[in-house]
């Protein structure tokens, strides 16, 4: 058995706990939410990410992330605008994140 001995130090051992094995993401806070809402999301590797807010019938509200970002915990808040800076409706709104070939969506509820 000695020689199954793994050289991983312990930054090592606690960095690759940190991490997520798979795109997360955790939904916002509060939901239902007035007028904002914080999106919490995990990354397991660092690259490209979009995080965007779309409408129940799928059309694109506004992006909220779209770039390079590390790997690891982060968070963004949603003001309840559109793209143009405009106060959206009270509905259901989707959170969708893409990383690769991998996508998550988790839906809010925005009360007026």
């Amino acid at each position: 058995l000695a020689a199954m001995k793994l050289s991983t130090g312990p930054a090592a051992v606690a960095d690759a706990a940190a991490l997520p094995s798979a795109l997360e993401l955790k939904g916002n806070y509060p939901n239902p939410f007035n007028p904002s809402t914080t999106i919490s999301f995990s990354l397991p590797a660092s690259g490209k990410v979009s995080l965007a807010v779309y409408d129940i019938t799928g059309r694109k509200v506004r992006e909220l992330v779209s770039g390079s970002m590390p790997a690891g915990a982060h968070s963004v808040t949603w003001d309840g605008r559109d793209e143009n800076g405009e106060a959206v409706s009270s509905g259901v709104y989707l959170s969708r994140i893409t990383q690769g070939n991998n996508a998550v969506s988790r839906r809010m509820l925005l009360l007026k």
